[in-house]
């Protein structure tokens, strides 16, 4: 059986034009409109790909920093045995640091976190947790910034509202973009630099449309389509 809409969801769908693709703007202004929930919703934006994520050269992820941060408390755990690169991510806000005891908790089911930095020389052993890790898109990875010897850079730029980005197995990207809280132009400002990040990161090998559909919604509301022939042209 389908699942039932709530009256909150439905007064939030008469809201949205059947048929239209709005602009980044107007989705931004209006999903602040929706009936509001009991908590403050995160807001996402999802993007269906025309790219192979078989195809390596055609896989794409990364960080990308939101100019108003992501508006969610971010735990994070750092891997680190080096005394410097241990204070350092402790006098950075940290909520967990360490190594042999972390290594130990996260092998026996520990997730409770976020985001997972390590060092460089961690990493021989925060590999060995890929099965905990790994299904929970948790494990450390240069490409994201979080295999670093710069503990304290990384958690700052974390607990600042870095947020990442990568394609999965369906072709698709979803985004943390904030809080049904923020401003319009806050939400304009951050959906605007994510879009522009996944166009910059356009492999060489895509041909094509890139972008096939492109959504913003809060967590207990519809989506909001986008134009993405407005997101393409601006590329």
């Amino acid at each position: 059986m389908p699942k039932k809409q709530s009256k909150r969801y439905r007064k939030a769908l008469e809201l949205v034009e059947a048929g239209k693709r709005y602009s980044v703007a107007e989705a931004a202004d209006l999903v602040g409109k929706f009936p509001k929930a009991k908590f403050d919703e995160s807001v996402e934006l999802a993007f269906k790909m025309t790219i192979d994520p078989r195809k390596t050269d055609q896989m794409i992820r990364g960080t990308v920093r939101l100019p108003h941060g992501s508006g969610k408390e971010v735990k994070v755990l750092v891997f680190a045995k080096e005394v410097g690169a241990v204070e350092a991510a402790k006098e950075a806000g940290a909520e967990f640091v360490g190594f042999e005891e972390y290594i130990e908790k996260v092998t026996s089911g520990w997730t409770d976190f976020d985001v997972a930095i390590a060092t460089p020389e961690a990493m021989g052993e925060v590999r060995k947790l890929g099965r905990v890790l790994g299904p929970r898109g948790l494990m450390p990875n240069p490409k994201t910034g979080t295999v670093t010897d710069d503990t304290a850079k990384a958690v700052q730029e974390v607990k600042a509202g870095r947020v990442e980005y990568k394609l999965d197995k369906g072709s698709n990207i979803q985004v943390l973009t904030g809080k049904t809280s923020f401003k319009p132009e806050q939400l304009l400002e951050n959906a605007q630099t994510i879009i522009d990040a996944i166009l910059k990161a356009k492999p060489s090998a895509a041909k094509g449309r890139y972008i096939e559909n492109c959504v913003l919604s809060s967590t207990m509301s519809p989506g909001i389509p986008l134009d993405v022939r407005e997101i393409l042209k601006a590329a």
